[in-house]
This record gives structure tokens, C-alpha cells and sequence, in this order.
């Protein structure tokens, strides 16, 4: 099952505010009419601006709950604190809340509200998955629309319905308050949430360095700048500048966008662009490009100057990448960063990135151009080497390094080996001796079926086969980067004719050959 995006339901606010001393007894309980978007409660309803994404329940959960609350079983206390600015952050219950407001407003990640959020710009996923929601709950309960007619028009709707929605008005679920200072309440958010739900280590670091450039540049990155603005305390021009340029590494990364099985070689490099894997490897990805490691000490960005940097930085990678940009590599997805079976592989899209970046500051990419199509071959035939390196170093945080030198090891030995295969020799020999050699084996399946996975292996191995190629490297070439290439140069006296042209990659033509 997919997850529900809810996000859109609940604003975001600054966390960091004063202590509230206003006195005074506070809600004890809320109703179904304090859900509605122009209650008072809910009007003053925020998540603090470092919450993760409300998309972690799936459809059936989502359901669940309302039918949970509409039958008046009993549901967890929502946990509240109120800020001196009359803000009610919620400290434990934004799932909830979010599900109860999906259900009134009639928006699973798909409707108004979320429209005017992301400025309309919504994932296919996420509309498919927030469709099959409304179906699955309007079918199990009834809509909200349909509970409201029964008061004026009980004759209109199912009789299940009528006697749950006289019954809707009593109903209440608990609220519990945390007292004391935003610090407080900042402590119980994080203690309550790593007990319900542990946060990846990941996440769990993004969201406690909130206001560091490579935390606001993800957060921009994921949603090309759509959304809540974690950068909105940035002036105008700063602002549009961050947007502009996160939406530009999101369209390197995720687009096209990825469908499964997959029956296209225009693959995105960086995987689903919706999915709860992908805002922590964007992070490590911004990491990575602009050489951050664990021990790199960030401070928070008070102006957006950093943060742009940090992009900006970021775009340079991506693009040297897969872009159009003149100085790409075109590094084919399907080559470089998904197995043959067709699944996005993190440690090696963090392995490669680490390697180009290698191979620019060290002024090596002519080599590796010299010796592409050799390298390609080998990573086709030996990707369960990188697997095996994975493994070893137990993540793709841990793995990527050393994944990147082996690629370099790769090169050197290429230099003066002819044979692939007498060159993963030489490396187990040598430096690499937990790697093992893996005898083909021909797939016996009995299934009669094709799962995914095996159509995906099915449509990429044939595909390859017949794949364009730079007529500089003979490397394979992507749709994101292709550039037509005059066989004999301009300033040689060379037309733009059919028969003076050819397909390379953007660095080829402009870099290497000239």
C-alpha cells in the first residue's frame, strides 16, 4: 500500500517562540465541529516547522481511524502546547488530526487545500493514492458530505449513516497540554515521537538542524521549492533564488518520473521522487556534493546566502551528472544507478556521485572518458560486486566511499589490463579480498508469472541492447543529456548537415573533443 500525503492539512509555524503564561483553563476534549478548516480551534491548529511530513499512514489506516471515531471507539489524547502568539502546535496527533480534517474537507492530498499548498503541482502517485483513499472510505463509512445531508435530508442517504451522524455531534477525543517553554515542548515532540514512531537517523538529524543550508536546501529540493517554506524567513529575492534553483536539481534527480515495471530506459537517476526513502537521500546527496561529512560542523543560516550556496553547489554535481548542461557526463540511470531487475540502488547513486566529483577535482574525466564504455560493460556484468561492498560496510551512508574508490581502482587497472574480467581479478587478489566472483546462474523460476521485478530485468536487458550510444565514448546516452555534435567542427568549415552530425554526451562534444 502507498502512503497518504496529509501534509497540506495542518500549517506549519515557527517553533521558536516565548514561553506562554497566559492564564486560564484550556480545551479538554474537541469535537468534530472543531475540526472544521473555519473553527476557532482549528484555525490555530500549526506543526512545528520540523515535523516530518504527515504521510506515514496508508489508506487502510486512514479509514480505520475515521470509522474509529465515528463509531466512538476510544483514540489516543492529541497533545497539545500553546504559544504566547495563541499557536496550538501539535506536539503528538498530527496523523490524527490530519485524517479527521482529510475526511471534512474531503482532501487526501488531492484537494483544494493541498492544490493551493503546492501550488498545484501534485506527484501522479499521490493523486492515484489519495483517489483510492476517498473510494475506500467513502465506500466503508460514507463522506462527510453525505453525514451533513443526513441532518437536513435523512431520507438521502443509507440508514447506517443517519444513526452514525446524530451520534457525531457527542462525540469528543481527549486533549492533553505540555506545559512550559517552546525548549519544553521541542523535548516532549522529539521524546514522544522517537517512542511511537522512531524517526530515521536521517531525518531525526535534519529535523534537529532545521535551519542549517543543507537541511532548508533538502526540504526546497523535494518539493522544487513547492510547499511549506522552511526559507521564508529569507527576504524576497533570496527566496525566489532558493526555489528557482531547487527546482532545477529536482528535475535532474526525479524527472522523468519512474514507473514500475519499468518499460522505458528514461529513467530518472534519482529513484521515486515520492516516497518516504527520498528526503534522506536528498540530504545525503547534498551532503555528498557539497563535501559534507559527520564531522562537518554547520551553523544555522540567518540570511539564505549559505543555503544558496549549498543549491548551488548541489546543481553543480547533478548537473556534471545527467543534464544537458555542457559539462555533463550523461551517466545512464540504468547503467549507473539501478540493479537489472530495475530497483533504484542507494549506495551506488551515492558511490557514483562521490566518484564524478573525484574525477573533476582531480581533472581525470577525459580518462574517464577514454575508458567509459569499458567501465559500463564492467559494471553491468559485475553488479553484485557493489552489493557485496555494501554489505560489507553495513549502509549506503557507510558503503559509498568505498564504492567510489573501487570504481577509481577500476580505472587505474584498466590502464594497463585489457581483460574485465583480469581486472576484478587483480583487485580481489589485492585490495579487495572479501569480494567474491558469483557464477551466472540461469534463471529455473517456476512461477508462470512474471512478478515486477522480472519484467523490469526482462525490458532493461533487451533494451540495452540496442540503446543510442556517443559516437565520441560509446557510452550509453540518456534523454536528459544529449547534445548533436558536428562530426567535423564549425571552425573547421564543418555545415549543419545530416551526414556531419552525431549523438554524444554534452561533455563529449564540448569537453573531451574540444
Amino acid at each position: 500500500m502507498g502512503k497518504v500525503n496529509l501534509d497540506a492539512l495542518i500549517q506549519r509555524e515557527d517553533f521558536e517562540v516565548e514561553e506562554n503564561d497566559i492564564a486560564g483553563k484550556k480545551k479538554e476534549t474537541i469535537s468534530i465541529e472543531d475540526i472544521k478548516p473555519d473553527s476557532f480551534f482549528f484555525m490555530n491548529v500549526r506543526k512545528p516547522d520540523f515535523q516530518r511530513e504527515t504521510n506515514e499512514w496508508d489508506e487502510a489506516k486512514i479509514s480505520e481511524f475515521i470509522l474509529s471515531f465515528v463509531e466512538g471507539d476510544l483514540i489516543p489524547a492529541i497533545i497539545l502546547w500553546r504559544s504566547s502568539a495563541g499557536y496550538l502546535f501539535v506536539i503528538d496527533g498530527s496523523h490524527r488530526l490530519s485524517a479527521l480534517s482529510a475526511w471534512v474537507n474531503d482532501d487526501y492530498g488531492d484537494g483544494e487545500i493541498t492544490k493551493r499548498f503546492y501550488d498545484g503541482i501534485i506527484p501522479d502517485d499521490q493523486l492515484s493514492i489519495a483517489s483510492k483513499t476517498r473510494s475506500i472510505v467513502n465506500k466503508n463509512i460514507g463522506s462527510y458530505s453525505d453525514f451533513k445531508l443526513a441532518l437536513s435530508h435523512p431520507d438521502k442517504v443509507k440508514p447506517e449513516i443517519l444513526t452514525k451522524s446524530k451520534n457525531l455531534a457527542a462525540l469528543a477525543i481527549q486533549l492533553q497540554w505540555v506545559e512550559g517553554d517552546s525548549k519544553k515542548a521541542e523535548s516532549s515532540f522529539f521524546k514522544i515521537n522517537q517512542q511511537a514512531s522512531p524517526i530515521d537517523k536521517t531525518e531525526l538529524k535534519l529535523l534537529k538542524t532545521r535551519r542549517n543550508p543543507n537541511s532548508i536546501a533538502a526540504r526546497a529540493i523535494i518539493r522544487s521549492g513547492k510547499g511549506h517554506k522552511y526559507w521564508s524567513q529569507f527576504n524576497l529575492q533570496i527566496q525566489e533564488e532558493i526555489q528557482a534553483l531547487s527546482e532545477d536539481v529536482n528535475a535532474i534527480l526525479f524527472k522523468p518520473k519512474l514507473e514500475n515495471p519499468i518499460k522505458t530506459l528514461d529513467i530518472p537517476i534519482g529513484g521515486k521522487s515520492y516516497s518516504s526513502k527520498t528526503l534522506p537521500l536528498i540530504l545525503d546527496f547534498v551532503n555528498i556534493a557539497n563535501g559534507y561529512t559527520n564531522k562537518t560542523k554547520l551553523t544555522d543560516d540567518i540570511s539564505g546566502e549559505a543555503t544558496i550556496n549549498c543549491l548551488k553547489r548541489t546543481l553543480k554535481v547533478a548537473r556534471l551528472i545527467n543534464s544537458n548542461h555542457p559539462s555533463s557526463l550523461g551517466l545512464h540511470p540504468a547503467i549507473y544507478f539501478y540493479s537489472k531487475k530495475g530497483t533504484h540502488k542507494v549506495a551506488m547513486f551515492y558511490g557514483i556521485t562521490q566518484f564524478v566529483i573525484e574525477l573533476k577535482q582531480k581533472k581525470r574525466l577525459n580518462r574517464f572518458i577514454e575508458m567509459r564504455e569499458r567501465l559500463e560493460q564492467l559494471i553491468w556484468d559485475y553488479d553484485y560486486l557493489v552489493q557485496q561492498i555494501n554489505r560489507k560496510y553495513r549502509s549506503a551512508q557507510g558503503s559509498y566511499q568505498y564504492i567510489s574508490k573501487f570504481f577509481w581502482d577500476c580505472i587505474i587497472e584498466m590502464e594497463h589490463i585489457e581483460s574485465n574480467d583480469k581486472v576484478i581479478d587483480k583487485l580481489i587478489a589485492t585490495n579487495y579480498d572479501y569480494l567474491t566472483k558469483e557464477a551466472r546462474q540461469s534463471d529455473t523460476s517456476e512461477q508462470t508469472s512474471f512478478s515486477t521485478n522480472k519484467k523490469s530485468a526482462v525490458f532493461i536487458s533487451e533494451a540495452l541492447q540496442s540503446a543510442t550510444k556517443c559516437k565520441i565514448c560509446n557510452g550509453l546516452i540518456h534523454r536528459n543529456s544529449i547534445s548533436i555534435d558536428h562530426i567535423k567542427r564549425k571552425q573547421d568549415g564543418g555545415k549543419a548537415s545530416l551526414d556531419n552530425g552525431q549523438v554524444t554526451h554534452p561533455y563529449c562534444n564540448t569537453g573531451y573533443k574540444n
